[in-house]
């Protein structure tokens, strides 16, 4: 935020059970989303310049890379996934789970689809439970960011 960026936060239900909501949302000033709107809401959500996907789990990426719409922050991936935006994904899973096949092949289809990910030990550290580490973050989006933003 303090490099201009405005930030909405749409978690998947998962994470939405242990994030912290109403601080997150005070402290971006718009609500987290973690589920589908109604017909008859308004959508809130503004045209993205960027999209960030932090932290990816495996079954974020697996599921998105298959085109799985089950959650909000799924359909809201396959959606901007054709819209052509730049994308940046930080994986975020156990040296276990990033050596299946399958997370390999979808981590794939998702580069040669446009998204950019960041190195596999970019942002996960070597030492269990220690925090994810967002500030490595912007210079990242910073490179993705266009030189106009679109705006509404």
């Amino acid at each position: 935020m303090r490099d201009g960026w405005a930030v909405w936060v749409i978690a998947t239900p998962t994470a939405a059970s242990w994030i912290e909501r109403d601080g997150l949302a005070e402290q971006t000033g718009n609500p987290v989303r973690s589920e589908r709107r109604t017909p008859d809401q308004p959508d809130l959500l503004p045209k993205a310049d960027v999209v960030l996907v932090a932290p990816a789990t495996f079954n974020t990426i697996n599921k998105w890379a298959l085109g799985i719409n089950d959650t909000l922050a799924l359909g809201i991936l396959n959606e901007v996934l054709g819209l052509g935006l730049p994308i940046l994904v930080s994986p975020y899973a156990k040296n276990a789970l990033v050596t299946h096949p399958a997370y390999r092949t979808h981590v794939q289809t998702l580069s040669d689809s446009g998204v950019t990910f960041t190195a596999a030990n970019f942002i996960r550290p070597t030492e269990p439970n220690a925090p994810f580490q967002w500030p490595r973050l912007a210079g990242e989006l910073a490179r993705l960011r266009p030189s106009t933003p679109q705006l509404d």
